[in-house]
This record gives C-alpha cells, sequence and structure tokens, in this order.
C-alpha cells in the first residue's frame, strides 16, 4: 500500500472516529453525553463548555457538586447518570434541552490522591462532545443519513487496512 494510501486511510478512519462523538437531540427533550473516567477513584469531574468563560455546565469535588461556579442556564437542568460514578461512569444528563445547549461539551475527570487527599493533575481523563439540539418536532436528516454512512466508511476503512495487510 502506497503511503498516500495509508494517509488516506488514516484520515478516513480519524474523520469516522471524531465524526461519531456528535451528538443530536430535540429541544425539549433529555440527552446524555457519555464520558467515562480512566481513574475509578474519582475526585473531581469538571463538565464545561468553552465558551461559557470559566464557568462549568457541572462541576463536583471535595464529594458534592458545587454550584457556586455553575452557569445559571444549566442550575436544576442536569446530573450525572450515576451519582456513584462505578466504574468511572461520569456521563452527563441535560435535562430539558434548547437550542441554546447547542455546541463543545468537555468533561475532564481527574482522580483523588489519597496519600495527599488532593486531585491527582496525572490522572485526568478528558472527552470531548458535540451536542446539536433540533427545534422540537424536527426530524434531523444529518443523523438519519450519517449512521448508515459512518458504517459504511467504518468498515470500508477496516476492508481496506485489512487487504492492505495492516
Amino acid at each position: 500500500m502506497t503511503a498516500m494510501t495509508e494517509s488516506l486511510c488514516c484520515t478516513l478512519l480519524l474523520f469516522v472516529c471524531v465524526f461519531a462523538e456528535k451528538n443530536t437531540a430535540e429541544s425539549g427533550k433529555n440527552v446524555t453525553l457519555t464520558c467515562r473516567a480512566l481513574n475509578t477513584i474519582i475526585g473531581v469531574v469538571e463538565w464545561s463548555r468553552p465558551d461559557l468563560n470559566q464557568t462549568y455546565v457541572l462541576l463536583y469535588r471535595d464529594g458534592h457538586f458545587d454550584s457556586a461556579n455553575q452557569h445559571s442556564s444549566f442550575k436544576n437542568r442536569v446530573d450525572l447518570q450515576d451519582r456513584q460514578m462505578k466504574d468511572g461512569d461520569v456521563s452527563l444528563i441535560l435535562k430539558n434541552v434548547t437550542i441554546n445547549d447547542t455546541g463543545t461539551y468537555e468533561c475532564r475527570v481527574r482522580g483523588e490522591n489519597k496519600s495527599k487527599n488532593k486531585a491527582n493533575l496525572s490522572g485526568d481523563s478528558i472527552c470531548i462532545i458535540y451536542l446539536s439540539v433540533d427545534p422540537p418536532g424536527s426530524v434531523s436528516m444529518g443523523e438519519k443519513i450519517t449512521a448508515p454512512f459512518r458504517l459504511i466508511i467504518t468498515l470500508s476503512v477496516f476492508a481496506v487496512l485489512h487487504v492492505g495487510g495492516f
């Protein structure tokens, strides 16, 4: 396989992986943004949107939720899917989504350092998810088309890599 074909396959595979991180929700519904921590001893969970200027969608630290640093539009609308965060599940439930919730969400998780009882900065996990919210009653034609399209591209890339001896 030539270097150009190899590069194209890697680019397609990267496109499929990044593209798969997009979530679409209908306005007024609830949506879960999935994130799993690498470290199951969790000290801090920070869900944020870069465009919110240093405020959080959800902040969990010191064993409780911190609403003082939470952006006002998310108060009483967010929760963790599993408050015990078993198996590192720090997925965010966003309730009653609106078009204003469209954007890129980042989840940062820091493990707890038992010996010093401080956050362990070396144990960070990061998930980045793009959420698109459609108006009520609409069906996203893009989502209807992209799921089969994504599968076809993924299978094609794997077939090319397999035939090419990778």
